[in-house]
């Protein structure tokens, strides 16, 4: 899908079964729920081309929201989801989905009952390995918001516990520690 496109309007499909779409959030375009979902039910695939980390770090030269979208995929490469619905996939630090690798894919996972309407979110810090400095201020707007989105390791423990039972951290994250 052609990303430019998506900006021209106020809601726009953008996964094949019509469960999701782009709408105006709170911090400026979102995943917004176009039905609900239940607690464990698989929402959709994120999409893109695998980088390398090289090539992400040549992103943040000519293009830094190319760079900062771009998501860990195994230990040596990203996801970058230019033009697919992970390129509009926010930031909360009390999340409603987690992402989940299965395989080569990635897939969006409700950790939360959803409500038609409601903006789906993750933790961007279940992506970014003890290994990686990125973080960025967090404007997430939850009672229990860190401030910073920081790397797992700087993860509450509670939290950590919650996601890891909940499946949401993959291994070769796990495995940066």
């Amino acid at each position: 899908m052609n990303p430019s496109k998506l900006k021209k309007k106020s809601t726009t499909p953008i996964d094949p079964r019509g469960w999701i779409v782009v709408k105006k959030v709170t911090n400026g375009r979102g995943l917004v729920a176009a039905r609900s979902f239940r607690t464990g039910q698989i929402i959709s695939e994120i999409d893109g081309k695998v980088v390398t980390a090289d090539e992400v770090w040549s992103y943040w030269k000519f293009d830094p929201r190319l760079g900062a979208n771009c998501i860990r995929y195994d230990a040596d490469n990203f996801l970058n989801p230019d033009g697919y619905i992970g390129a509009f996939a926010n930031h909360s630090c009390n999340p409603n989905t987690g992402l989940v690798k299965r395989g080569r894919k990635l897939i969006i996972k409700a950790i939360a009952p959803i409500a038609e309407g409601d903006e789906l979110t993750h933790d961007y810090s279940t992506f970014i390995g003890a290994d990686d400095v990125w973080t960025m201020r967090c404007n997430c707007g939850e009672e229990a918001c860190r401030g910073t989105v920081r790397n797992i390791k700087k993860l509450p423990k509670i939290t950590l516990a919650r996601y890891r039972k909940l499946g949401i951290v993959p291994k070769f994250i796990l495995d940066t520690f």
